[in-house]
């Protein structure tokens, strides 16, 4: 257990925080130093074949050791952590034999991870959980998993004996700004199909996710002296609470859950001459998600003709460009990858969770790429804020799911 903890430790305390306002790729220069990091890990445990490209891709291989025919497989996951939370002089707190109750994170700022709050909690009474100091994110998502296909490696390695095909690894920057998968090189990879070892709670095995969007509308407006603004002023920022007021109240992320889709105000920045509204448009269904796409160019257009005299012109602009896709589609057809790791967590007594991803993961991407992608659990819960928290010995399963899969996909047929 304890060389688990020490290496996701070594990871989480590197800050890798990507930033969605730059056009490099990684978007952050710090991104490098776990990068380079993980390199060097990865020729010292004895991979093979490890390559590390201009856009700080990592891929590595575990070449087969058997002599019939097998799938090549992969395994990916993410070394970014949001820009929603700092994730900066991360403080990892050791919490052994978890009794239950109240953990307290930060003394002097009272900040307390509850079970009262976050039930989740109960199902790891007993256990050793690592959590953050209450100042920063802890960074499992999705550094959780970059240890569990690490550590999963460097067991097969020290394990002959265990039969597998060649088993390749991904390790990708900003998968938490959108990006993660834009610049892999999936023919490079040369993988058959792959996990990402990115999901929640121990037992998630997710083959659908959401399909998703961005949306920035800009509102202008004319500043006046407001002693001498009667029928001459338009404050933008009164346009863009207008715009909010339209979106449906019950379709948020706070209100919503499994297959439900929503509207996410994610920022606004505003004057009274421009205010912009930042937005994310989510939904399982094709259909759904494409008629949400068309409310949020309709209440613009709805704004535009109600001042398109006072103003001149169109006063409310709407740009709206797709995310990613719901992968379900490109996972049907070869849904044996799913029923592999499904068998893997079975035979290794852990009840699969096979429920839709609220979000997206590199494997949606991948799997429009052509590399079908279903997501693992990685353990942690609480990601993007200082309440996240991981069971050790969810990791620990996470690994031994890893070298069940490898043993499963290598058994003659």
């Amino acid at each position: 257990m304890q060389h688990i903890i020490d290496r996701f430790i070594s990871y989480v305390t590197v800050d890798t925080e990507s930033d969605p306002n730059s056009n490099t790729t990684p978007s952050t220069a710090k991104q490098w130093d776990l990068a380079n990091q993980l390199v060097e890990e990865l020729k010292a445990i004895g991979m093979e074949d490890v390559t590390i490209d201009e856009h700080a891709y990592i891929m590595a291989t575990l070449p087969s050791n058997v002599d019939h025919e097998v799938p090549v497989i992969g395994f990916v996951s993410h070394f970014d952590t949001t820009p929603d939370f700092t994730g900066a002089n991360v403080n990892p707190q050791i919490i052994e034999n978890y009794d239950g109750g109240d953990i307290i994170l930060n003394k002097e700022q009272n900040i307390v991870l509850s079970p009262g709050y976050f039930k989740d909690l109960l199902q790891y009474k007993g256990q050793t959980l690592i959590t953050t100091d209450g100042t920063t994110l802890l960074g499992a998502d999705d550094k959780a998993g970059i240890t569990e296909i690490v550590t999963a490696m460097e067991y097969l390695i020290k394990h002959p004996e265990i039969k597998h095909g060649k088993i390749r690894v991904g390790f990708t920057p900003d998968e938490e700004i959108g990006r993660g998968a834009h610049k892999f090189d999936v023919e490079k990879f040369g993988a058959d199909w792959a996990y990402t070892m990115d999901g929640s709670q121990i037992g998630e095995l997710e083959y659908e996710n959401f399909n998703a969007a961005g949306a920035k509308i800009t509102f202008s407006g004319k500043s006046v002296h407001p002693g001498y603004a009667k029928g001459k002023m338009i404050n933008s920022m009164l346009l863009a609470n207008k715009f909010i007021s339209k979106l449906p109240k019950e379709e948020v992320p706070e209100k919503t859950s499994g297959y439900d889709g929503f509207f996410h105000v994610t920022g606004i920045n505003g004057s009274i001459e421009e205010t912009t509204v930042q937005l994310i448009i989510r939904d399982h269904d094709k259909k759904k998600f494409e008629k949400r796409k068309k409310l949020v160019a309709k209440i613009t257009e709805s704004i535009n003709e109600k001042y398109a005299k006072q103003f001149g012109g169109d006063i409310a602009k709407a740009e709206i460009k797709d995310q990613y896709f719901n992968m379900k589609e490109k996972v049907e057809p070869v849904f044996h990858i799913v029923e592999i790791a499904e068998k893997a967590m079975k035979e290794l007594g852990i009840k699969p969770i096979i429920k839709p991803i609220r979000g997206g993961t590199d494997g949606s991407q991948l799997s429009y790429m052509g590399l079908p992608c279903p997501n693992i659990f990685a353990g942690g819960h609480n990601f993007h804020g200082k309440y996240e928290y991981v069971p050790v010995e969810s990791m620990q399963k996470a690994v031994e799911v890893i070298v069940k899969i490898a043993e499963l996909t290598a058994e003659k047929k």
